[in-house]
């Protein structure tokens, strides 16, 4: 006898569309978009910057849901690339310019003192 949980779900008409994100993914994913090229925050930054949530909570929303925007600008605290996405990590990195250090085991890691975007906007020429 099979099992319930071995069936796919039954298809219903008319939900083939991309379901509606919840809200707190679609604001976390909406400042990972606003990070400049060049910059990073951290999940705990995101979090901080979102007014709710934690570090474990951007970080799972990121894991689920951060491959249509920049992933690679959010970030460890302590530099350390996305296990199993340093290369593609890196190749972002080496393009946009983003501060890298190297580590005392010779691995690259960010250069969080001079990467860190603290969520300002850009400062450029004022008009008046």
């Amino acid at each position: 006898m099979e099992r319930m949980s071995q069936q796919p779900p039954p298809e219903i008409p008319g939900t083939s569309e991309i379901p509606e994100l919840p809200e707190y993914v679609e604001r976390v994913l909406e400042v990972a978009e606003r990070i400049p090229p060049g910059k990073v925050m951290t999940y705990g930054d995101v979090a901080e910057w979102l007014g709710e949530g934690g570090p474990r909570q951007v970080g799972r929303v990121m894991a689920l849901y951060g491959s249509p925007v920049p992933w690679w600008r959010v970030v460890r605290s302590d530099g350390v690339l996305l296990p199993g996405h340093e290369r593609r990590a890196l190749e972002h990195y080496r393009v946009e310019a983003t501060p890298l250090r190297s580590a005392a085991d010779g691995s690259q890691r960010l250069d969080m003192r001079r990467a860190r975007w603290d969520g300002a906007p850009p400062e450029g020429p004022t008009h008046t």
